[in-house]
């Protein structure tokens, strides 16, 4: 099947969790993704990981990381189907030599390293553009090519606070809460794999190449400009509301039967209150004065969360959300790892993509929340083994020789991990 993206050549030198999975988006569209990777100095060392660290770490199956650790991790493994694996050691000179001859055969470079690293490599979009005048390249550092901040460390963890999300989660007067994942990672994914796409548009059109200068910080900051222009329009900044709402009411998250079980509800209207009031068999609320109305009840929320609690904590969270949608309240469960594994919506519609792995064994990973009517996406290639791919890339796509290979490993070009 002639996928969107079939023809379109990727070069990846990302790592971690926002390049990777930029790439990984576009692979699942049918891109040909050549991840150019060095054993023990990308996403995949080549070490050996004791069980206990394996089992903490929680990715690999079934806790063991095996003899090669570097090709059962589970998060390796999600973020590289679709792709080639091919190793190339850009200290030495002969594999960026290599990584040249590649961008000249390719469309699009992408990478995430600090602003210094491909400059000082030789291989920044200025040097790259002479080999390959149409090539689109994506950096996407954590704050940016330029700025005072350019050359900070940056992970998602710490690019969420000066993204703004921090000081806005966190209950009042308790201080700021972080995510549960470094989500400025996935939002700057979802950011340059949209670039690439305009990008690639655009030189379909014009036939220009294009730079992209992608700021993580800059990606998650743009999510929450609701709250940056609040400031500007009032002069204050907008205050921790824990689980509630600064307008709507009751709007919080409920115990529900079990151990730490929990609903969220969120009411936006009078009559999706009357019709909680219903749910909970307490119709006579709708007609209490300090719940008359969105602002009463607003003001007496901590009386709200007490009636409701005491329904939610004799009832099963799946089931009061159902019944709660039922009668048309905004309801969700909230589910652990486990329950969404599980989920009967998320099977029933296909969202997991069932994966056999050479060195894994075969598991399930989300798939691409994106259907198309008349395209059908899956795991062309399950993730490749590190250097899986180097004789094709280096001898069907290059032309070199076995011997040329052979003699890039003894250089240390190349790793010769898989050969």
């Amino acid at each position: 099947m002639v996928l969107p993206l079939t023809g379109v050549r990727i070069l990846d030198l990302s790592r971690v969790w926002s390049g990777p999975l930029a790439t990984r988006i576009l692979a699942d569209l049918g891109a040909e993704v050549i991840k150019i990777e060095v054993g023990g100095q990308a996403d995949r060392s080549k070490t050996a990981i004791p069980e206990a660290v394996a089992k903490m770490m929680g990715t690999f199956p079934n806790g063991i990381p095996g003899d090669q650790p570097w090709n059962r991790n589970g998060t390796s493994i999600d973020f590289n189907r679709n792709k080639m694996s091919v190793t190339i050691n850009l200290t030495s000179s002969g594999g960026r030599d290599l990584f040249r001859r590649l961008v000249a055969i390719g469309d699009v470079v992408l990478e995430n390293y600090s602003p210094r690293v491909m400059r000082n490599f030789g291989l920044d979009y200025a040097a790259l553009r002479e080999i390959n005048p149409h090539l689109i390249m994506v950096s996407m550092p954590g704050y940016g090519m330029d700025g005072p901040y350019r050359d900070y460390v940056a992970y998602g963890t710490s690019l969420e606070p000066q993204a703004g999300f921090s000081g806005l989660m966190g209950y009042p007067d308790k201080g700021p809460y972080k995510l549960g994942v470094a989500y400025p990672d996935p939002v700057a994914a979802l950011h340059a794999a949209a670039a690439v796409l305009i990008a690639y548009w655009h030189r379909q059109k014009t036939g220009q190449g294009q730079y992209i200068d992608l700021s993580q910080m800059e990606a998650a900051t743009a999510l929450i400009g609701e709250f940056i222009v609040g400031y500007g329009l009032t002069g204050e900044v907008p205050s921790s509301l824990g689980n509630r709402h600064p307008y709507m009411a009751p709007h919080g998250c409920y115990p529900c039967q079990g151990e730490d079980r929990w609903l969220v509800i969120s009411v936006g209207s009078d009559e999706e209150w009357c019709a909680l009031c219903r749910v909970i068999g307490r119709p006579e609320l709708a007609a209490d004065e300090r719940f008359a109305d969105q602002l009463n009840r607003w003001h007496h929320q901590d009386d709200l969360d007490e009636i409701i609690s005491a329904w939610t904590q004799n009832i099963d969270h799946r089931v009061a959300m159902r019944i709660l949608q039922d009668a048309g309240v905004a309801a969700g469960a909230v589910l652990d790892a486990e329950e969404m594994a599980h989920d009967e919506h998320l099977a029933e519609r296909g969202f997991f993509w069932e994966i056999p792995h050479p060195a894994a064994g075969t598991f399930s990973y989300p798939g691409l929340p994106i259907r198309f009517s008349s395209l059908a996406l899956g795991a062309r290639l399950p993730a490749p083994l590190l250097g899986e791919h180097n004789e094709h890339v280096f001898i069907d796509l290059l032309g070199l020789s076995r011997e040329d290979l052979a003699d890039l490993g003894h250089e240390g070009a190349i790793d010769l991990v898989s050969a």
